[in-house]
């Protein structure tokens, strides 16, 4: 049983990404519905099977050098609703339907700054 589905079927997740993805690449996030929104975001959503997946599909943004903007599991009784969100952002371990802000990546103070990524 996973927490964040009440252990009634595979969660839904929403991901909002700060840039404009065109619906061809729905298939490359794993047939996710893809959403372009009014403000420039892109909405991501749909069934995520397990962590894992989940994993996978921030691995896929990260590699396309997109601005993950939220993560947000949907209570599956309007997982099939608008793609329109909320904009009551609740801490970590908050209610299923609610948005978990992303915090951006600090800049390096400077030049000779050096950044190591294990993969």
């Amino acid at each position: 049983m996973n927490a964040s589905d009440g252990g009634a079927g595979i969660p839904c997740y929403r991901l909002r990404v700060d840039e404009h993805l065109g619906p061809h690449w729905a298939p490359w996030f794993g047939g996710l519905s893809l959403a372009r929104e009014t403000d420039g975001t892109t909405t991501l959503t749909g069934e995520v099977a397990d962590q894992a997946q989940l994993h996978g599909l921030l691995a896929r943004v990260r590699d396309l050098g997109l601005t993950l903007v939220s993560v947000q599991v949907l209570d599956p009784a309007t997982a099939e609703g608008s793609s329109a969100e909320t904009d009551d952002a609740s801490p970590r371990g908050g209610p299923a339907g609610s948005a978990v802000p992303v915090t951006q990546p600090r800049k390096p103070t400077s030049p000779d700054a050096i950044t190591t990524v294990r993969h």
